[in-house]
C-alpha cells in the first residue's frame, strides 16, 4: 500500500522560500516517477512537476525558473524547492508516484504580503 507524507509548507511573503517533502513508502522508490501537483481552492489538482527515476525533469510553465524538484532514493523522498514566490503559487501541494495513486494529506503553501 503507497503512502505519501508531504511536509514543509507555511506561509510567506512575494519573492520568497520554501522547501517541500514528501516521504513515500510501499513502493520502490528508486524506480518509481514522482510527481508535484498542486489545487488552488475550487479548482481542479494541477501537475507542477516529474522527475523520473532517471533524474530527467519536468515543469509547467509558470514555476520554470523558479521551482526545483529533486529526489533522495535512499531516503525515499522527493523535495520541490520553490524560490521567488508569487501569490499565485497559494495552493495545497500534494505529491504522488506515476501512474497515480492514492493522495496524501498536501501541505498547505501560501503567499501574501
Amino acid at each position: 500500500q503507497v503512502q505519501l507524507v508531504e511536509s514543509g509548507g507555511g506561509s510567506v511573503q512575494p519573492g520568497g522560500s520554501l522547501r517541500l517533502s514528501c516521504k513515500a513508502s510501499g513502493i520502490n522508490f528508486s524506480l518509481t516517477t514522482m510527481t508535484w501537483y498542486r489545487q488552488i481552492a475550487g479548482k481542479p489538482r494541477d501537475l507542477v512537476a516529474t522527475i523520473a527515476r532517471g533524474g530527467g525533469t519536468y515543469y509547467e510553465d509558470s514555476v520554470k525558473g523558479r521551482f526545483t524538484i529533486s529526489r533522495d532514493n535512499a531516503k525515499n523522498t522527493v523535495y520541490l524547492e520553490m524560490d521567488n514566490l508569487e501569490p499565485q503559487d497559494t495552493a495545497v501541494y500534494y505529491c504522488n508516484v506515476v501512474p497515480l495513486t492514492t493522495w496524501g494529506q498536501g501541505t498547505q503553501v501560501t503567499v501574501s504580503a
